[in-house]
């Protein structure tokens, strides 16, 4: 018997995404309203492309709205990403504001976490595959405060601050979910 994992995000399909990407960028510096004019447009003369993805959204399993969705994705998202082009060179969620000629920011050194706070995610992850991923984290927290607690002020002295410590605690017990979750 097999069981299907359940998908908390749903992305849309590259095709998708090239076309919602260059209207979004047409349209960037439009206001709210002007957009939305130009959004209800495009909706109407791309009715094939944006039909075919919601169905496949459907079919995947998603629930919500899927017009908000994409109309949310390219006024939020999309038109304040950056080209490809635009991000040779540069760090992680950095460059911002960088004209030409100038130097792209540097990244700063990976820092890892301590393999045995790593092996505790991957055990705990284990024993919960297919509850929600954000439920999980929270059960994991409460459940390793301490080692958590030694492994942050090991970091804390490393110079990192604690606000940052904790979304790097989030994002790796996220990332090793999802990553324990496909294999």
């Amino acid at each position: 018997m097999t069981t299907e994992n359940p998908i908390y995000r749903f992305k849309f399909s590259d095709e998708f995404i090239i076309e919602l990407n260059s209207f979004s960028k047409l349209y960037q510096y439009f206001d709210r309203p002007s957009y939305k004019e130009q959004w209800t447009r495009w909706v109407n003369n791309n009715n094939e492309i944006i039909t075919q993805e919601s169905d496949r959204l459907t079919t995947n399993g998603y629930k919500g709205n899927i017009l908000d969705k994409m109309y949310k994705s390219g006024r939020y998202y999309f038109r304040n990403k950056k080209n490809s082009n635009q991000q040779q060179g540069e760090g992680q969620g950095q460059g911002q504001g960088q004209g030409e000629g100038q130097e792209p920011n540097k990244r700063r050194p990976y820092i890892s976490l301590d393999r045995e706070l790593i092996e505790s995610m991957d055990n705990h992850i284990s024993t919960v595959i297919g509850v929600q991923p954000s439920l999980s984290y929270e059960e994991f927290c409460e459940s390793n405060t301490d080692s958590m607690n030694q492994e942050m002020a090991r970091l804390i002295i490393d110079g990192l601050n604690k606000d940052y410590i904790k979304a790097k605690f989030k994002k790796t017990y996220k990332n090793r979910y999802f990553l324990l979750r496909k294999s």
